[in-house]
């Protein structure tokens, strides 16, 4: 079973940036859908970014324009750059995953995925 490890949280003021990785320990098939979510304390988990084994991408409406989500596939390693960032941002981040043409065509921020990571804290200060 894949295991995901994301990194590169923290604490940064408004206006600052982080970039936020998730390592996999294998990619199982080729077509897939990625993902990052976001859990804030007493809210529901919510999708922020996806892209999918073809590299195309979607960002939810909050987030587009200072989120950008990629993948080095050489390097089993989904990135999210985030820039100006917003104490609303505020939350713990996860990096999921799930395989076949099916998630790979259906690749949307709202498509609930199988496999996650453990998650990485990032706090934004106002």
């Amino acid at each position: 079973q894949v295991q995901l490890v994301e990194s590169g949280g923290g604490s940064v003021q408004a206006g600052g940036s982080l970039r936020l990785s998730c390592v996999a320990s294998e990619y199982t098939y080729s077509t897939y859908c990625m993902g990052w979510f976001r859990q804030a304390p007493g809210k529901e988990r919510e999708g922020v970014a996806a892209i999918d084994s073809d590299g195309v991408t979607s960002y939810q409406a909050s987030v587009k324009g200072r989120f950008t989500i990629s993948q080095d596939n050489a390097k089993n390693t989904l990135y999210l750059q985030m820039n100006n960032l917003k104490p609303e941002d505020t939350a713990m981040y996860y990096c999921a995953i799930d395989w076949g043409v099916y998630y790979r065509d259906y690749c949307r921020v709202e498509l609930p995925l199988s496999y996650w990571g453990q998650g990485t804290q990032v706090t934004v200060s106002s």
